[in-house]
């Protein structure tokens, strides 16, 4: 008999798969996603691209890294859908009851850590944008972000539902504004600045749309799990990429291209700027539509990693969002925030390969995974990863025009499947059967 629990604070399923009865709709999954990439920070790279580039370039590399995160995202989601098995649960099979302490724990830390760069952003967006106290109103975003993930998941599709109208509302009334002195006729023909011709290759434009998306685009089933069935997970993973994450890499693309950006080397397409001095009503909507826009980023990153935590420490995800939303308010309070984005888009190069490695264990092997025994730590899962995530980093200081996120995960996963059958892994689940 199902048990009834509060439909504000229903049970987040820590520890086990999300039993079919307690699943969501797919509009509802959907909306988590497609509201989680319809960011300010993404029109940011979407000029920034555009700047190096010029318009069609940046088009190109945009539904490039779309592509990939959403074969990547996609599958990770397909059978988080099926099992309703959470990030950490799906990588305890695949690295071991203990090894994927190492993952789970690595990846959780990686998404507080963009929390906190998030959280304290708020605070210097407003200050710039309005003049307010930094530190009041990180404080203030840090109580709300954790508030409202506090109230679960459904807390998070209902923010998506805010939060993706909005933006796209408020960034067509900047190119309406943008479109009384600047003709729009002439966005195809931006070629990219003089200034910093050749400082960017196609390859590390679509690294920069994967590396955005790639430690929560991992961790995907702690969304998707919520999923009827791996279709509907596909498509929630489908509306995000390519669709809400191109719409919002296409402001920053447009603005750039037509010359109407502040400091696009630097803010990229951001249509903020645009909406100032417009009025005390519109001021007052796009207040609220940064706490909404970078809290819904903030939210999102929030919950995957009290997810991630409750299940290493056997505990509750609601205690953890507590714990993790003070620490990673703390460190934006602190001003530390600010030195964690080069370190963070690192760890979006090595991120991608974990979930490559779980790819090709959870589903291309998906017969030889089922029936393999339990294990504590497998030492063949870590090594693609660490080929994987070596031939990312390398690539990424030697060969970056070839694109490092794209060859960390493709090197990962043949690396794997060579291990395993080097090893003769492929072979042992069915002698096991055979002599039972």
């Amino acid at each position: 008999m199902k048990t009834q629990y509060s439909p504000v604070l229903e049970q987040e399923f820590e520890h086990e798969p999300v039993p079919v009865a307690y699943r969501h709709s797919t509009r509802s999954v959907s909306a988590v996603w497609f509201g989680f990439p319809m960011i300010l920070t993404n029109t940011l790279f979407g000029g920034i691209i555009t700047w190096h580039l010029g318009f069609w370039p940046a088009l190109v590399a945009i539904l490039l890294g779309n592509l990939v995160l959403f074969i990547y995202v996609g599958t990770l989601s397909w059978f988080a859908g099926n099992t309703g098995m959470n990030f950490a649960l799906q990588a305890k099979r695949t690295f071991g009851t203990k090894g994927y302490i190492l993952v789970s724990g690595f990846l959780s830390t990686v998404v507080i850590g963009w929390y906190a760069f998030q959280t304290g952003l708020t605070g210097t967006v407003i200050n710039q944008t309005f003049g307010w106290n930094t530190l009041a109103v990180t404080a203030f975003a840090m109580v709300l972000y954790t508030g409202v993930t506090f109230l679960g998941v459904r807390a998070l599709s209902v923010l998506g539902m805010i939060a993706a109208p909005l933006f796209v509302v408020l960034g067509g009334v900047a190119l309406y504004l943008i479109g009384e002195t600047h003709d729009f006729s002439t966005v195809t023909a931006w070629k990219g600045s003089v200034d910093v011709a050749g400082a960017m290759s196609m390859g590390t434009a679509v690294t920069m749309v994967v590396a955005g998306f790639a430690d929560s685009g991992t961790m995907t089933a702690d969304f998707t799990r919520w999923s009827k069935n791996g279709r509907s997970a596909v498509i929630a993973a489908f509306s995000a990429f390519p669709i809400a994450n191109t719409i919002s890499y296409l402001f920053g693309v447009v603005i750039v291209a037509v010359g109407a950006a502040v400091d696009p080397l630097n803010n990229g397409g951001s249509f903020l700027p645009m909406l100032m001095n417009q009025g005390a009503l519109l001021s007052t909507i796009v207040c609220l539509f940064v706490f909404i826009n970078l809290g819904s980023v903030c939210t999102h990153c929030l919950y995957n990693g009290a997810v991630g935590f409750s299940h290493l420490f056997r505990s509750k995800m609601r205690l953890w969002t507590l714990i993790l939303g003070a620490v990673g308010g703390l460190l934006a309070l602190a001003g530390v925030w600010s030195y964690f984005l080069e370190w963070l888009s690192l760890l979006g190069i090595v991120v991608p390969p974990f979930g490559a490695v779980m790819i090709v264990d959870l589903i291309l092997m998906a017969k030889i995974s089922e029936q393999r025994k339990s294990q504590r730590f497998r030492s063949s899962a870590f090594a693609a990863w660490a080929i994987g995530s070596l031939c990312a980093v390398v690539a990424h200081v030697e060969l970056p025009q070839f694109g490092e996120a794209v060859i960390g995960l493709v090197t990962a996963a043949l690396s794997y499947i060579l291990i395993v059958k080097l090893r003769g892994e492929a072979s042992q689940p069915l002698v096991e059967k055979k002599n039972a």
